[in-house]
């Protein structure tokens, strides 16, 4: 069965961002058990999510356009999976907490 299109665009992404990714993923580590590098966490994770949403859109244009709406917010949610399986905390980037 062939790669899908968006596991394809998640590595392509990863590869071109290497260098970025491997810094956030030491600092996603940490983050996990330390929440004293939240400010570095959150600093380099904006960057990083900037680049995942760039893909993000490059993945869906033009999908969002007619009939297929339905279908880019699908490959989106795919995505943006593919991405939580490797950074389980992405979704903190940018909320402050009264723990940090």
């Amino acid at each position: 069965m062939p790669t899908p299109k968006f596991k394809k665009m998640y590595e392509l992404m990863h590869e071109q961002n290497e260098e970025l990714f491997e810094s956030f993923s030491k600092i996603h580590a940490r983050f996990i058990t330390d929440k004293s590098v939240a400010d570095q966490f959150h600093s380099v994770g904006r960057d990083v999510t900037d680049v995942m949403r760039d893909w993000e859109r490059r993945l869906c244009a033009g999908m969002e356009r007619g009939m297929h709406g339905q279908y880019s917010n699908k490959v989106a949610e795919k995505f943006w999976a593919e991405a939580k399986k490797e950074f389980s905390h992405i979704e903190l980037v940018g909320v402050k907490s009264s723990f940090d």
